[in-house]
């Protein structure tokens, strides 16, 4: 993490909402960022092919009781692009969630 620079921290906050609320969350998030700040995302990241995953079956419950989602790569990027942010890792933890570090570009 860079000298100076804040991180803020968003833990299982984005799969709770649609992707446009998201959007309006990372916007205020990254307003609020001082220069070299970081955001630590700690989130399910459903990963690519069929292979079972936890995070697979929270996306289905969240899908059809809620409005919010499990996330791939893909889509965590596109929502963080759309919030002028990029991602810059990510960490797994052997859990089911990942610790998505993101950036301003």
């Amino acid at each position: 993490m860079p000298v100076g620079g804040d991180v803020y921290v968003l833990k299982r906050i984005l799969h709770d909402w649609d992707d446009d609320s998201c959007v309006t969350v990372l916007r205020h998030c990254r307003r609020a960022m001082v220069p070299g700040g970081r955001i630590l995302n700690i989130d399910a990241v459903i990963p690519p092919g069929n292979e079972p995953h936890q995070a697979k079956a929270v996306d289905m419950m969240l899908m059809t009781a809620f409005t919010g989602r499990e996330r791939t790569e893909g889509e965590f990027a596109a929502l963080f692009a759309a919030a002028g942010l990029r991602i810059a890792r990510i960490v797994p933890t052997g859990t089911m969630v990942s610790i998505v570090e993101v950036v301003e570009p």
